[in-house]
């Protein structure tokens, strides 16, 4: 309580230079080229507040500011209209936050409140380099993207600014969404699909809703097909940002429900997704999938930890094994190969390879499998090597195994 008090004090002596800070957001709001501003080195009273990120949405095609406040554990987001946002941002500068970074099309600005009440406001324009597009040749082409950079929804989530330009900061993203858009893309050309009904898509563990947006998108825009999309989030402001954006934006065949794999029964699919569902939560995702013969399963597993305690490798792997890092590793290969297999054994064409990381994790492996159906013969045969490599290693359980034993 003692630093909340500090930073009061620390705001009321250095007001003038704060309200330079303001103007310069005011401007660049009011310019229409503000991209993201990020306060940091949080003194207030909540202890588990760490920062809070501020991009620009429109709602109801009227301009606002979309605040996230990011905890240790959860992200809350609240959207203010301009006014309530710049009154807002005058009030919790340097008395609840201590630094502020600006990003915009034209410049950087900094601001630091320091010891002994020193501050450092800094602006750096950006180079006219950087905002040249670069001359292509003959020989050079502009990488293919599956998704339009001017469809409202990416301006509404804050991974374009509102002249449809995408932000630096979510460069990454951007290039993420493209890549998944990309392999569904793929794999749905590699379907026998005599129909045009409406493509049912479960997203398990959807977030901010990037991806789910995204192959909403692409099913009505590039396939020419009904979506019927939902997205499937255990953190409830999350699904209400979402279906936020659904509303505003008028999208049909979308909607968000709070809860997770156990919670959400769907009738049918025809793709299941599971980006970054821990551990076992990927198994049970996988079942869903399996359980309701989805013509696709796309999913990138973490938090590898059901195997690893059960592992008993043979005399000939403990000098190699011994090493925690090696196990650890180890037991994610194995368990990723053991999910690999099983779906095999149900029919599934079935591939494991590098995704791009996605945003909270290292973790960039993508298991992708497209329902090709299989023989009986096939089947034992996939199931006996599963089968051994239990064997080999000393395991006596795999969640997506004993699930798909009703199968």
């Amino acid at each position: 309580m003692m630093r909340a008090v500090d930073c009061l004090v620390e705001r009321a002596m250095t007001s003038s230079v704060a309200a330079e800070f303001m103007a310069c957001v005011a401007a660049h709001i009011e310019q229409g080229d503000l991209q993201k501003l990020s306060l940091s080195g949080y003194c207030g009273a909540e202890p588990q507040l760490e920062r809070a990120i501020i991009c620009p949405m429109l709602i109801k095609g009227q301009p606002h500011l979309s605040v996230v406040y990011r905890y240790t554990t959860r992200d809350i987001t609240k959207n203010y209209p301009i006014d309530e946002a710049l009154t807002w941002l005058a009030q919790v500068l340097g008395s609840s936050f201590k630094n502020a970074h600006l990003q915009t099309t034209s410049e950087t600005v900094q601001w630091q409140l320091g010891k002994k009440n020193k501050v450092k406001f800094h602006r750096q324009a950006h180079q006219a380099a950087e905002q040249t597009a670069p001359v292509t040749t003959g020989h050079q082409r502009e990488k293919q993207r599956y998704l339009d950079q001017g469809r409202p929804f990416l301006t509404a989530l804050g991974v374009t600014d509102h002249q449809q330009k995408v932000i630096p900061a979510m460069s990454r993203k951007w290039k993420q969404i493209n890549k998944f858009v990309e392999i569904f893309s793929g794999a749905f050309a590699d379907l026998k699909r005599e129909t045009d009904q409406p493509v049912r898509v479960v997203d398990f563990g959807s977030g901010k809703g990037y991806l789910t947006f995204a192959i909403r998108d692409y099913i009505e825009q590039s396939l020419k097909l009904t979506p019927q999309v939902t997205g499937v989030e255990l953190r409830d402001e999350l699904v209400s940002l979402c279906n936020r954006v659904v509303r505003d934006c008028a999208l049909q065949g979308l909607d968000f429900y709070q809860g997770d794999v156990r919670s959400f029964h769907p009738e049918h699919v025809d793709v299941m997704i599971a980006l970054h569902a821990c551990d076992v939560a990927t198994d049970y995702a996988l079942h869903t999938g399996i359980r309701l013969g989805a013509s696709i399963i796309m999913c990138a597993p973490c938090c590898h930890k059901e195997l690893r305690p059960q592992m008993q490798p043979p005399k000939l792997l403990k000098p190699m094994l011994g090493f925690g890092v090696h196990l650890g590793q180890q037991a994610e290969m194995l368990t990723d190969s053991m999910r690999a297999l099983l779906l095999e054994a149900h029919g599934y064409d079935t591939k494991v390879f590098e995704f791009v990381a996605l945003e909270h994790t290292s973790k960039n492996k993508m298991i992708l499998a497209v329902k090709k159906g299989q023989t009986a013969a096939k089947q034992a045969e996939v199931l006996a090597q599963v089968a051994e490599l239990k064997a080999f290693y000393g395991v006596r359980e795999q969640t997506l195994e004993r699930l798909l034993h009703d199968v």
